[in-house]
């Protein structure tokens, strides 16, 4: 094979990659879904986004048009962004109005976590509170300051959020001592069934995981494209993805430490050096789990 054998160990440095040739499914939006398939490149996959939701604004229009007028008025003390859909919508509505990011000045913001914060410097804000551990409603509730009457000034709280919002974050805001005004920005539908050959791929295992970021990507991708083959490696951002996975008949391999798409990345990681590492110790080729059906077929 000449010296260039030698040369292999470095050459091959895409290769060692820890998620090689893997191919991941993204149940998220275009949008959401692009960056997580960048990071999953970085690692040697390969990410498939497949919208599972689609975003329309709200059936009637009052609530927000309130709600704008109140946060350029000065009537909430603080503005809670839980993803990065309530800061388009939002955004949406301003731009609609002829207004920009300067008519916030004086409301406090919050963030979800880091990409709803990405979002916000987008657009312009820099927010005052994003949760240093869990980035989810529970978190942001969690790291929300209790109000102060003597401190702050008022005690109400704009939540511009879907539809199918929970109440943990309104909830953990009334025990704090404030007024959260939860009002829905946009509504979330289910999206149009993927391309055939998508779907077919699903059900086969052709996908070697699946990356489930909330309970509705598990009902939503079930509903338009089938259930994930028993071979694919499901892994769950948190305790309710992974309760809803199992609902529909799914066993959840990796459940992420912090509820974030990085520590869920992560996790994938170490399942699939995990695999590795067993496949080698019993004397196995390692492979992924989409080969490794094929391999039990044959």
């Amino acid at each position: 094979m000449g010296q260039g054998v030698e040369s292999r160990g470095e050459l091959g440095w895409f290769e060692s990659k820890p998620l090689f040739g893997w191919q991941v499914l993204i149940p998220r939006t275009k949008e959401q879904g692009t960056s997580t398939a960048e990071a999953l490149a970085e690692l040697g996959a390969v990410g498939t986004v497949v919208p599972t939701i689609a975003v329309q604004p709200p059936r009637t229009p009052t609530q927000m048009e309130k709600a704008i007028r109140g946060l350029v008025d000065g009537s909430y003390e603080w503005v809670g962004f839980t993803s990065v859909n309530a800061v388009r919508a939002v955004r949406m509505w301003f731009e609609d109005f002829g207004l920009d990011s300067r008519s916030m000045a004086g409301v406090k913001v919050a963030a979800v976590g880091g990409r709803t914060a990405a979002a916000l410097v987008d657009w312009g804000i820099t927010p005052d509170l994003v949760p240093d551990g869990e980035h989810s409603a529970r978190g942001l509730a969690a790291a929300w300051p209790d109000f102060v009457d003597d401190i702050d000034p008022m005690n109400t709280v704009l939540l511009p959020r879907a539809d199918i919002a929970t109440e943990v974050l309104v909830a953990g805001l009334l025990e704090k001592g404030w007024d959260p005004d939860d009002v829905t920005a946009y509504r979330t539908v289910r999206a149009s069934p993927p391309p055939a050959p998508i779907r077919e791929s699903i059900k086969a295992g052709d996908f070697d995981a699946f990356l489930f970021t909330s309970s509705s990507t598990v009902r939503n991708l079930v509903g338009i494209a089938g259930k994930p083959a028993p071979t694919s490696v499901i892994c769950c951002i948190g305790p309710a993805t992974a309760n809803t996975a199992a609902e529909h008949g799914l066993r959840v391999d990796v459940l992420a430490e912090e509820a974030n798409l990085t520590s869920l990345i992560d996790g994938l990681v170490e399942f699939a050096l995990t695999q590795r590492a067993e496949d080698v110790e019993a004397g196995i080729s390692p492979q992924r789990p989409s080969q490794k059906r094929r391999r039990r077929k044959a």
